[in-house]
């Protein structure tokens, strides 16, 4: 299924059956167990893991057993060959440590010690990550709580969460190296996530930047630098599927039908010509422009909007919202990530998330934190359920992906899904829920279309945000919970507080009694800014190992101490886990 949206190396995982390298009966008695183990971990990591375009992870078993330094080389230079980025090492027994260990200075590695009695398997374990621990190369240790029966083949259930979780964090790393954030525009009202910092993405995510004036846009509208057979194709859609709503602005300012329709055929343009700069369209070298074709090769961009374009021009939130939404025109797709006001960081965010999960990412402010006792005072009801502590009110300008309405369903429950999941008539009722306004002309002088929808409750989600401290470097925040349901009568009264013309979703964390988790209101409190990105499902522990790899120190969460999984070595620098992990990022430094 492979699309090639973007250009780069595929990100394969490498798997290293290692052995004790004693012949004349231990490395023979030990052959079929450790193949039959390398193998194993092979079938799990292709059945239950995808790459965001849907295609299964591609797995690169090593020739042979690797017991000697001799073999760790051969291996290492297939991997090499066949693109391996990631390494996973198995073995049931001990081996020889720095000798069979990967020491690629550029793999993320993790190595599954075998839990049994026959053969010291976690020993190997602990004598190979100290030397990984001692060398600088971190690693993930993986050691199963039950001892296994030598003859035992199965993975563990413990186990395979790891394997699991290592390996989506280790994906979406790669998958980032040698891509670009494209930045369209510049600072949006003077909001410091979108002033783009080249350094950290170079750094930290191994990705380089590009960008492009708004006033590209400008150029090939009037120059018709799009496919104008995919634009007929495009607007006829729209005004099939994209249901205008009520003009909320004051009479004397609205825009008239005449002026309505032109915004709309400007806006449909102005999606096609975001995504041919993110990633191409040969068919613009078939119309004479061979440059434009070519795209920014980027996994993920934004723009600006405000204000110096939306004061005259259109605003980008149906381009912004359909273009992060899992289906267009041309069906349904793998959801791009567009960030508003091209708050890059958050942008990021939404990127972490989407490769966690292959589903769309929610942009969204952080808006308003409602107490229980506020809703009581305006409404004279009680808030119950998810909702029982408060809610945070995200909704942004109408440029949220259209999965965030949790029209899509899994096991009957709301749900954002990856694209190859989702169902035609999961895209019509996501369409059927949303409402496209026009935009807010005292906000947006230019005119444009904002989309409402209120997303259902009940969904799982992570809220998560990336900051950049003066002196520290970058740092992680996520906030586990749920989008919440509160009575219908509750939600207009506080839509009418604010603009009624954009998406709400109304978010509960889970609380933890202590800390930023104390409360609803101490979430919203140390929140790092005005944005979130929100994720479906409950990621959190995806993210820390994520983070971990990056060398970004996770300054926020309510996750149980369990669920934490980082490399080894951060166990040595302090006993306070949160602390350890600033002080190990600071000692590894940026991970390029």
């Amino acid at each position: 299924m492979r699309t090639e949206r973007v250009k780069g190396i595929v990100p394969k995982i490498g798997i290293r059956p290692v052995i004790d390298g004693r012949q004349r009966g231990i490395r023979e008695s030990l052959e079929d167990q450790t193949m039959k183990l390398a193998k194993n971990v092979e079938q799990l990591l292709r059945a239950e893991l995808r790459y965001s375009d849907g295609s299964p992870v591609e797995c690169i078993v090593a020739d042979g057993t690797i017991g000697r330094v001799a073999e760790a080389a051969a291996c290492a230079e297939k991997f090499e060959r066949e693109g391996v980025q990631i390494t996973i090492t198995v073995t049931p027994c001990w081996c020889y440590g720095s000798e069979t260990i990967d020491m690629s200075p550029h793999t993320m590695k993790a190595i599954w010690g075998f839990n049994g009695t026959e053969r010291p398997g976690a020993v190997y374990l602990a004598a190979a990550l100290a030397g990984h621990t001692q060398k600088g190369l971190p690693a993930f240790g993986i050691y199963g709580r039950d001892v296994q029966d030598a003859d035992d083949s199965t993975i563990p259930a413990d186990v395979k969460v790891k394997l699991l979780r290592f390996a989506r964090a280790a994906l979406a790393v790669a998958t980032m190296r040698g891509k670009s954030y494209l930045s369209i525009g510049s600072v949006s009202m003077g909001i410091a996530g979108s002033m783009v910092n080249p350094d950290f993405f170079q750094d930290y995510l191994g990705m380089r930047n590009e960008y492009a004036d708004m006033s590209e846009i400008i150029r090939r509208v009037n120059e018709e630098i799009y496919d104008r057979e995919e634009f007929a194709k495009a607007l006829a859609w729209t005004k099939a599927n994209c249901k205008e709503g009520a003009d909320l602005n004051k009479p004397e300012i609205r825009k008239s039908r005449a002026e309505k329709d032109a915004l709309w055929e400007y806006v449909v343009k102005m999606t096609l010509i975001i995504r041919d700069l993110m990633i191409g369209n040969p068919k613009l070298e078939q119309l004479g422009f061979k440059e434009e074709a070519l795209g920014h090769n980027a996994i993920a961009s934004g723009f600006q909007g405000q204000r110096q374009w939306t004061d005259h021009m259109p605003n980008g939130d149906f381009s912004e919202a359909l273009l992060n939404s899992s289906f267009d025109w041309n069906g349904i797709r793998e959801a791009f990530i567009v960030a508003t006001e091209n708050d890059c960081l958050n942008g990021v965010a939404m990127l972490f998330g989407h490769l966690l999960t292959n589903s769309a990412s929610i942009f969204a402010d952080v808006r308003t934190y409602w107490s229980p006792e506020a809703v009581k005072r305006i409404s004279g009801k009680t808030l119950d359920g998810k909702a029982a502590g408060g809610v945070i009110h995200l909704i942004n300008s109408g440029a949220a992906t259209l999965d965030g309405s949790g029209c899509q369903s899994k096991n009957g429950q709301p749900a954002m899904k990856p694209y190859w999941e989702i169902s035609d008539d999961e895209v019509k009722k996501c369409l059927d829920a949303t409402s496209w306004m026009p935009a807010n002309l005292e906000y947006f002088r230019g005119g444009g279309y904002s989309s409402k929808f209120l997303s259902k409750g009940g969904m799982p989600v992570t809220m998560m945000r990336l900051n950049l401290v003066k002196g520290l470097g970058p740092t992680l925040q996520l906030a586990e919970g749920w989008t919440a349901d509160l009575p219908d009568d509750v939600y207009q009264l506080i839509d009418k507080r604010t603009d009624p013309g954009w998406p709400t979703t109304w978010f509960a964390p889970r609380l933890t009694g202590k800390g930023a988790f104390k409360d609803v209101y101490s979430v919203m409190n140390n929140w790092g800014a005005n944005h979130g990105a929100i994720s479906y499902g409950h990621i959190g522990a995806d993210l820390i190992t994520l983070a971990s790899m990056l060398r970004i120190p996770v300054c926020m969460h309510n996750l149980n101490d369990d669920d934490i999984f980082r490399p080894s070595a951060w166990a040595a620098f302090g006993m306070d886990a949160e602390g350890a992990d600033y002080r190990a990022c600071l000692a590894y430094g940026p991970l390029y």
